[in-house]
């Protein structure tokens, strides 16, 4: 089951990002994929607000440290991951996934998962409870094709 949105505005994407956020649960994993500049990390920024991540914190992509930890509400934590720079060495990326624990972390079920540029996480991850392809069609509008099992669910919260 999945469903195609068109996101207008950035507001759009927000009011999407809260509707995620009102159907996820500790242990899902969302996967968000799309090109340079399609929005992953805006509706990341977004999930995360509307998980509880105060607006004191700065929500960005953790291209370099490749991932981030916040706390969110009920005493959970919400890991960000952004594998981009790992995408062109398979044997690298399997390395740091293992050496970041987040393949344990996401197994232990007590975290809600994040990650951009993943697409090749399934291997070592299993499916993604969300996948949320993202395509610019415009400078402010985007394209948003969702599939997973949260899809269903997604459905009924927005």
């Amino acid at each position: 089951m999945g469903a195609f949105l068109i996101l207008k505005s950035r507001r759009d994407t927000v009011r999407l990002g809260k509707a995620i956020a009102r159907v996820l649960t500790p242990g899902d994993f969302v996967l968000l994929s799309g090109g340079l500049g399609a929005g992953k990390t805006f509706l990341a920024r977004a999930i995360a607000r509307a998980l509880g991540v105060s607006s004191r914190v700065r929500v960005t992509s953790p291209t370099f440290t490749l991932l981030t930890e916040y706390d969110i509400k009920d005493g959970m934590t919400l890991l960000h991951a952004d594998l981009y720079r790992l995408r062109e060495d398979m044997a690298r990326f399997e390395v740091e996934v293992i050496r970041l624990g987040l393949r344990e972390r996401m197994r232990e079920g007590d975290a809600i998962t994040l990650v951009e540029w993943g697409d090749d996480l399934t291997a070592l991850l299993g499916s993604p409870a969300l996948r949320i392809e993202l395509r610019a069609a415009s400078d402010v509008s985007r394209e948003a094709a969702l599939a997973g099992p949260l899809a269903e669910r997604l459905e009924g919260a927005r």
